[in-house]
């Protein structure tokens, strides 16, 4: 007689996504968003800063499955503290953590929330950067060069 061999079970979406998001050099932990409303809720333990349902991925016979992009299926939430300032914009940076959620839950629809920002140890750089022109630098070491915020005023503007 054969014996069926004995895998372990796969780890649940929430929890493959949670996995793939935190391995994102500027990401520094999930979040629950407002009331920890950011969660996926499995036997026993929750999954705080995604909500992915497995039971909603695509399929093209339910007719409540979402198209946005050209992906289809109940999207995927996630929500994120990173480290700033980061080598890439914040647009940037949410579709490099949205890019790593598809390589896991396929193409559905990715909304990334940046909950919170934390300072870096040191200001990354992106590469090939020159400075911006009317950027004004600060002390040694306090970090990037910022531009005037809103009617002139002090500031550091992400856009």
């Amino acid at each position: 007689m054969s014996r069926v061999s004995e895998q372990p079970p796969a780890q649940p979406l929430p929890e493959r996504v949670a996995a793939a998001v935190l391995g994102h050099p500027a990401v520094v932990r999930l979040d629950g968003g407002p009331f920890g409303s950011v969660a996926s809720y499995l036997p026993g333990r929750r999954v705080v800063g995604v909500r992915a349902d497995e039971a909603h991925a695509p399929d093209t016979t339910d007719a409540t499955d979402r198209t946005v992009g050209g992906a289809t299926g109940e999207p995927v939430e996630v929500a994120v503290v990173v480290r700033w300032p980061a080598a890439v914009s914040l647009p940037v940076l949410a579709e490099e953590i949205a890019a790593l959620v598809r390589e896991v839950a396929g193409e559905r629809p990715v909304d990334v929330t940046v909950a919170d920002l934390v300072p870096a140890p040191e200001p990354v750089p992106a590469a090939g950067s020159a400075p911006v022109a009317g950027a004004v630098a600060g002390p040694p070491g306090s970090g990037p060069p910022t531009r005037p915020g809103p009617a002139g005023t002090p500031g550091a503007r992400l856009a």
